[in-house]
């Protein structure tokens, strides 16, 4: 598994916004300038992340963009489907199901789906607030 760019802008961009602790609606010329990201960049983030429902967008003047939900209802693990589209750590698992036509006989394939399965449960016990204090829970 890769996080590009475009997922670890998404964490940059939500940490942000949320840090800004306020009902107003942050502009994302604001943002793109504090994280030093192009706002055209930052456009398809954005719309990824207010699809997805950790963000809601405003036209016009005074809006912009803020929290649709508290940090900590807010999963990093979601957060980068939501801008990636997947986290699978192979190409076959990408779907959430093995689409390989090798599938029957891989005998590598449950390597990947356990990693799979450990990446997300890891990823999604993580909320915005835990990277927002620091606190990244240990695994079990």
């Amino acid at each position: 598994m890769l996080v590009s760019t475009k997922g670890r802008y998404a964490l940059r961009v939500m940490i942000d916004i949320a840090r800004q602790e306020t009902e107003d609606y942050i502009i994302l010329m604001d943002v793109a300038r504090r994280q030093n990201i192009s706002e055209k960049y930052l456009e398809s983030i954005i719309a990824s992340l207010s699809k997805a429902g950790f963000l809601l967008a405003q036209r016009g003047r005074g809006g912009g963009y803020r929290m649709a939900k508290p940090p900590e209802e807010c999963s990093v693990g979601a957060i980068l489907r939501a801008a990636e589209g997947y986290l699978a750590p192979v190409a076959c698992l990408k779907t959430g199901e093995a689409d390989c036509p090798n599938a029957d006989d891989c005998i590598t394939l449950p390597l990947w789906m356990e990693l799979d399965r450990r990446i997300d449960k890891f990823l999604d016990s993580v909320s915005l607030r835990n990277l927002m204090d620091g606190d990244i829970p240990e695994d079990e």
